[in-house]
């Protein structure tokens, strides 16, 4: 999406920035593993076939992906591909509605797990979409064995509306109510959460 090209959102323990080709070469080592594909039912794909999906989500309407960075280890001086943790994406795949976004999440750096980047993640993302993109009901679907991600769903205020036992998974539905936003902005609050240029953060980082 080219709406989020140069926006970075930093927050308290995750940043969120554009999914740039420079990403594309560990993104691509994480989905070789088969844990990865299996949880995001996902097929491997050839890294040429991974530099050509980057480029076309960046220009698809439709798809807002953002690369996880752990936070931490930013502020540790580490380069950005160092960084690199997971992604967040958001889909607007109802072609009448684009107020309805399905949203996924994957932490794919083992020593990243466990110390709420995902939540917060997920968090960041929904309140963007909220403020920027005018979502009003949010989606996920998940796959049956992949209980960290249907438990922190859950918790977030997602409830099942549906589940496939041929693909062996849940959907998830979270409608965005004045009780969700507020929940939202308290834990993304501007001393916890604030919107950057991608160009002026990477510069300021070294990273540009």
């Amino acid at each position: 999406m080219k709406q989020n090209k140069d926006t970075v959102i930093v927050g308290g323990k995750a940043v969120l920035v554009p999914y740039e080709e420079k990403h594309v070469e560990k993104y691509h080592s994480w989905m070789q593993s088969s844990e990865l594909q299996e949880l995001t039912a996902s097929e491997p794909l050839t890294l040429l076939e991974e530099y050509e999906m980057q480029s076309s989500w960046r220009q698809d309407e439709d798809k807002c992906t953002f690369i996880l960075l752990d936070e931490q280890r930013c502020d540790s001086g580490a380069d950005e591909i160092e960084c690199m943790a997971g992604d967040v994406n958001l889909f607007l795949n109802e072609p009448d509605d684009r107020s309805v976004a399905e949203i996924e999440v994957m932490v794919a750096e083992p020593s990243c797990r466990g110390r709420g980047l995902g939540r917060e993640a997920v968090d960041l993302m929904m309140l963007y979409a909220i403020q920027h993109l005018g979502i009003v009901k949010f989606t996920s679907k998940i796959g049956m064995a992949n209980t960290p991600s249907l438990n922190m769903f859950k918790k977030i205020g997602f409830s099942e509306v549906s589940r496939s036992e041929v693909f062996r998974e849940l959907t998830l539905e979270l409608p965005v109510s004045e009780d969700l936003a507020t929940a939202l902005r308290h834990r993304c609050s501007p001393a916890a959460m604030s919107l950057r240029s991608y160009t002026e953060w990477s510069k300021s980082t070294g990273n540009s």
